[in-house]
């Protein structure tokens, strides 16, 4: 086959070369992947900024924000000032099947959009926990009872969400926002599902943000809020067999294999169906008392930031004691 083709006007090259290390996934695989899931994946896409993880020949997979120079004109970009103001980081926006053939011919494997579109960063159009399991042997099936924590809390907020595997080990839960929600209360309300969560079984999950408080319990995370980006539905990921962030329905969660979504097995699999789409719920408005509740705990990396000093700080002690 032509190691040179085109595909919506745009020019594909070197197709038949390897994409993934130690993996027979090719960039034509990832081309046709794409294209197969045009119309399902860039509705989750338009409007927001998008990250990619783009795997170049010989390198390490790498997150991308800045769309390159040499982009044609016709990219999109949302210019985003970073938090200190001292750069402009020039996002690529992907509305159109030109474009996503433009950044798979750039080998980016993985589509990371904003959870909220433009420059509206005060007025998030989901709320996410991200369900992340340790690594074992039963990672998913830990990640599945987790999710279903969340799933009760939610309940008993009065809440529906739509759930879908991460493309690795994890579970998604994502909640659609009505508009006109903060972006902090969005924040504060995924602090308090994640711990009213963690309540219900304080064996099987936690909200230690820090790695080695975990103690080998799924990690309940509240912290996809603000400027976050979240994995696409439909997006690959840059893993051995190229798998996919695949949604599932809450009923069929449990038994699932996430190793049965890859871009070689999902439009087969979806028959023309958009589950994505077909099982999101209405969006909704965050209850008074999820936010109350919310406000009253602390930003998860913020509190670990001071933990950190705080042990420093005893250390230095302890260590000058010691010297005296």
């Amino acid at each position: 086959m032509p190691e040179e083709e085109q595909a919506a006007g745009v020019r594909l090259t070197n197709l038949d070369q390897p994409l993934l290390e130690g993996s027979d996934v090719t960039k034509r695989d990832l081309v046709d992947y794409l294209e197969a899931m045009a119309d399902r994946l860039l509705p989750v896409l338009r409007g927001r900024a998008l990250s990619v993880v783009r795997v170049l020949r010989g390198q390490a997979p790498f997150m991308q924000k800045n769309l390159p120079t040499y982009a044609p004109a016709s990219v999109p970009t949302l210019e985003v000032p970073t938090q200190d103001g001292r750069r402009t980081v020039h996002y690529p926006v992907c509305d159109s099947r030109e474009t996503l053939l433009w950044l798979a011919n750039q080998r980016a494997v993985e589509y990371h959009p904003t959870l909220f579109r433009g420059l509206a960063f005060d007025e998030p159009t989901h709320l996410v926990v991200d369900v992340d399991p340790p690594d074992v042997p039963d990672a998913f099936d830990r990640a599945v009872a987790g999710a279903l924590l969340v799933r009760r809390a939610l309940d008993d907020a009065g809440l529906a969400a739509v759930t879908k595997t991460s493309g690795a080990k994890g579970v998604h839960v994502v909640v659609p926002l009505a508009p006109g929600q903060a972006a902090s209360d969005a924040a504060a309300a995924t602090r308090a599902l994640a711990a009213r969560a963690e309540r219900l079984d304080p064996e099987l999950a936690t909200t230690a943000f820090v790695v080695e408080e975990r103690g080998g319990k799924v990690f309940l995370d509240a912290t996809r809020a603000g400027g976050a980006t979240l994995a696409a539905a439909y997006t690959p990921r840059a893993r051995p067999g190229a798998p996919v962030s695949f949604p599932i329905a809450w009923e069929s969660l449990e038994g699932a294999s996430p190793a049965a979504y890859t871009i070689r097995t999902v439009p087969g699999l979806l028959a023309g169906a958009d589950p994505w789409a077909e099982l999101m719920p209405p969006p909704q408005v965050l209850p008074q008392d999820l936010l109350a509740e919310g406000h009253t705990i602390p930003v998860a990396r913020v509190a670990a930031m001071h933990a950190g000093k705080r042990r420093a700080r005893a250390r230095r002690a302890a260590e000058s004691a010691a010297e005296d």
